[in-house]
């Protein structure tokens, strides 16, 4: 096995243990559940823009964190596809990176609303009212707080550089 796919291996457990771990602490301080759900994990979502790795990171970290932490059938299959949605749209927007969030957040509302209504937690007609809350919980995870770990990573690029420069997408990117 070559370096660069130990690397990038590497990297995307990495990012599926750090969803995990921040799904549980965000579980554990009743973010995840109420009105306004925030899942702090869901700012990794924006990581693509740096790494490939990134990709199959959050989409088995959110596939991990919605088996631990008991989520329906639904959730479990079509969570972690609004995950896997957002992260490959955020790839393909990695030229733009504060906007990389956006593909999350609504993949998220026009995906979870439906797994809450199939989960038994209320009719069609309140496909809105969880597409609007949905999205707030996103926005404020994914857009903010993934757009302050972008202004970061922006101010620091030894870091970016640290983590992710030896990853797929920048040998892409260099040929």
């Amino acid at each position: 096995m070559k370096k660069q796919n130990i690397r990038f291996i590497a990297t995307a457990g990495m990012i599926g243990a750090l969803y995990v771990v921040l799904t549980l602490i965000s579980a554990m301080f009743g973010l995840s559940s109420g009105v306004i759900q925030v899942r702090i994990s869901e700012m990794l979502c924006v990581l693509p823009v740096y790494t490939a790795a990134a990709i199959p990171g959050v989409t088995v970290g959110c596939l991990l964190a919605n088996l631990i932490v008991g989520g329906t059938v639904w959730d479990i299959v079509f969570g972690t596809l609004a995950t896997l949605i957002g992260a490959v749209a955020a790839y393909f927007m990695r030229h733009t990176k504060y906007l990389a969030f956006i593909p999350t957040v609504v993949s998220n509302m026009l995906i979870i609303p439906t797994v809450l209504i199939l989960s038994g937690l209320g009719g069609w007609e309140m496909f809105p009212y969880f597409a609007l809350t949905v999205g707030l919980g996103e926005i404020i995870s994914c857009g903010v707080f993934g757009d302050l770990m972008v202004l970061y990573f922006e101010r620091h690029p030894s870091v970016v550089k640290t983590l992710f420069d030896s990853s797929p997408v920048r040998a892409v990117e260099k040929a």
